[in-house]
C-alpha cells in the first residue's frame, strides 16, 4: 500500500498473512487466494520478493495474472492442499 506522508511516497510493507487478507477483501470469490496459492506463488515468482515482504502495490497484479493462469485441475490441487 502507498501512503503520501508530507508529500513523500511512503509504501506499507507486509507478512503474507496480511496481504492474503486485503486481497480477498478487495477479490470476488472466484479470485479469492489461500495460504497455499500465496506460498506457491512466492516459489514461482521468487526474483519479485526481497526478503519475506508481501507489498499489496508491487505483487498483487503479477499475483492476479498468476492466478487467473492456473487450470481448473491446479486450482483443485491448491483446495486439496488448503484442507490438509
Amino acid at each position: 500500500m502507498l501512503f503520501y506522508v508530507e508529500g513523500a511516497m511512503i509504501e506499507i510493507m507486509t507478512s503474507k498473512q496480511q496481504f492474503l487478507i486485503d486481497h480477498n477483501k478487495l477479490s470476488p470469490f472466484n479470485l479469492q487466494a489461500s495460504l497455499a496459492l500465496l506460498t506457491c506463488f512466492k516459489k514461482e515468482k521468487s526474483s519479485l520478493f526481497k526478503d519475506n515482504i508481501w507489498s499489496m502495490d508491487k505483487l498483487r497484479r503479477p499475483f492476479l495474472i498468476w492466478l487467473t493462469s492456473l487450470t481448473t485441475e491446479d486450482k483443485k490441487e491448491f483446495k486439496e492442499k488448503d484442507r490438509l
